[in-house]
C-alpha cells in the first residue's frame, strides 16, 4: 500500500492552517488520487496554536474528500527529525513497507526524503504544492539556504541515532 507523508507546517492562532500547511494537504490529495487505496501520513504536534498539525491536516484531508480509515495521524514530531522518526517508527510497527511518498514544500522536500530514507523506509518524493506566484524572490532564497545548513545537521543526526539503535 503506498503511504503519503505530509510534513506539518503552522496552524494559526484561531486554529486554522497556515498557508503552507493548507497547500501541503491540497498537494498530498491531488498526488494521492493517482493511487488505488493510499494511506495519509500526516505528521505534526501541537505547535503555538490550536490543535496538533497532523489533525488539522487530517481535518483538511477529510474535507477533500479523504476516507477517515486511510489517515493515519502522527502527532508527536516537532521539526522534521523528529517527524521523521516517529513516522519511520510507526511505520515500522504496523508493518507498512511503502512505498513512501514524502509531500512537503520543493525547498524542503529533499530533507524529507533523504531523512525517511535514513529512517530505513523506501522514500520518494510525493509532487510538491507549487510556489505561490505572489512569494518574493527573497523568501523563496531564505528557505533555500536555510535548508542547506538544516539538511547535512539533521541527516548526521538521523545516521548517529540509528547508529546508536534509536531509530
Amino acid at each position: 500500500m503506498p503511504v503519503i507523508v505530509i510534513f506539518g507546517a503552522a496552524v494559526r492562532p484561531d486554529g486554522s492552517p497556515s498557508t503552507t500547511l493548507l497547500r501541503r494537504v491540497q498537494a498530498a490529495a491531488v498526488f494521492g488520487r493517482r493511487f488505488d487505496r493510499p494511506l495519509y501520513v500526516p505528521s505534526g504536534a501541537v505547535g503555538r496554536f490550536g490543535a496538533s498539525e497532523a489533525s488539522v491536516m487530517a481535518e483538511l484531508l477529510i474535507e477533500l474528500g479523504v476516507p477517515e480509515a486511510s489517515i493515519l495521524r502522527e502527532e508527536t514530531g516537532r521539526d522534521t527529525l523528529s517527524s521523521a522518526r516517529a513516522v519511520a517508527r510507526l511505520l515500522h510497527e504496523r508493518g507498512d513497507a511503502g512505498p513512501v511518498y514524502a509531500v512537503s514544500s520543493a525547498y524542503h522536500l529533499p530533507r524529507c526524503v533523504l531523512l525517511l530514507r535514513l529512517a530505513g523506509l523506501r522514500a520518494r518524493a510525493g509532487r510538491p504544492p507549487p510556489f505561490p506566484a505572489a512569494q518574493r524572490f527573497r523568501t523563496r532564497w531564505y528557505w533555500r539556504l536555510r535548508e542547506l545548513a538544516a539538511l547535512p545537521w539533521d541527516a548526521a543526526l538521523m545516521l548517529a541515532l540509528r547508529l546508536a539503535g534509536r531509530v
